[in-house]
């Protein structure tokens, strides 16, 4: 729906507006002050989106927890929240240790075609993105201000390349400026998206216990990095491996466990959008297969030479991703062997 017929139908038929609860007030009337600064961010860039719970790009792992988002404001690619990923989170003074453990295990999840998802704070967030970014793997930065904030301020190159190459995605209005409340709570998001939560390097205060937490919660699988019982800044990590946290040292004891967890999500995704016709046992999906180059090709120009719908594109893709057939990479996918 383009934005102006949006503007149109706000005003004169609201009520058939699919409109998230936080654009209404208590009477079910629009706030049109919202509305409209909502519809302007959406009108600024082609890379800027706004998907509602009832959209096929609203990720159905994030549906599933008990309070997910009513919206999210994207920043980037909206089809990398479709991609199978595994969050990493740990400390923000994070050890020179640390940080390159989390690069090394977030190269390694990219080389294995996994998304990384977390939450560009300083320290073991920025690691592991920058790890998807050079390894050309999708990233999703979860923001706990708004999507056009930059948080840390000295990650401005970092945010500008994840929009480029993934999305930064926040449930917070644009211009959220940050606040301390907003950061735990945006946690549940990064959880929710993913398959697991990884966590390198964590005091026992470290706010990425509290991911951990939520991802428990959520029924996720938590993986943790054993280190130094002398030193203070894995302590964290030992008591979720006491409790149970998978024990870490590279990305295979992650992507052991991934199988029967993204047979689930794929799941999951048939069962959102009641996908019938060609199922997995008839891989590869020929038609689709012959509309994906061994260059990049854009998610458009597959809809439209496969003669698929949009919605049947992206799961198929993400099967065909997982069967090894494909990659997403900046731009659209591309095709890594022949049928």
């Amino acid at each position: 729906m383009e934005v102006e017929e949006l503007r149109h139908r706000v005003e004169h038929e609201p009520h058939a507006l699919p409109l998230p609860e936080q654009l209404l007030n208590r009477s079910f009337a629009p706030d049109f002050n919202r509305v409209e600064a909502a519809l302007n961010w959406l009108a600024k860039a082609d890379n800027h989106h706004i998907i509602c719970q009832t959209s096929s790009l609203y990720p159905s792992l994030l549906l599933d927890i008990t309070d997910p988002p009513p919206l999210l404001f994207v920043k980037g690619s909206p089809t990398v929240l479709l991609h199978p990923s595994i969050a990493v989170v740990g400390s923000r003074a994070a050890s020179q240790t640390g940080l390159s453990t989390a690069y090394q295990l977030a190269t390694e999840l990219s080389d294995a075609h996994i998304g990384v998802v977390s939450g560009m704070a300083a320290g073991i967030d920025g690691a592991a993105h920058q790890a998807a970014i050079d390894a050309n793997g999708p990233t999703v930065a979860v923001l706990g201000t708004g999507v056009d904030v930059v948080y840390p301020k000295r990650h401005r190159t970092l945010y500008q390349a994840i929009v480029q190459q993934g999305c930064v995605i926040s449930e917070f209005w644009p211009d959220m400026k940050p606040y301390a409340g907003n950061f735990p709570k945006r946690n549940r998001i990064i959880s929710g998206l993913s398959l697991g939560v990884l966590v390198v390097e964590a005091t026992r205060k470290s706010g990425s216990l509290i991911t951990a937490r939520l991802a428990l919660e959520q029924g996720r699988e938590v993986f943790a990095v054993p280190g130094n019982i002398l030193a203070g800044d894995h302590q964290g990590c030992h008591d979720l491996l006491r409790d149970g946290a998978k024990l870490v040292e590279c990305a295979a004891d992650i992507i052991e466990e991934l199988a029967p967890l993204s047979n689930f999500h794929l799941e999951e995704l048939h069962r959102r959008h009641h996908i019938g016709g060609e199922l997995a046992s008839d891989l590869p999906f020929t038609s689709l297969l012959a509309s994906v180059g061994y260059e990049a090709t854009p998610l458009d120009v597959v809809v439209e030479h496969s003669g698929k719908t949009i919605e049947l594109v992206l799961e198929q893709m993400l099967e065909l991703e997982l069967q090894g057939w494909v990659s997403a990479v900046p731009g659209g996918y591309i095709r890594l062997k022949r049928s």
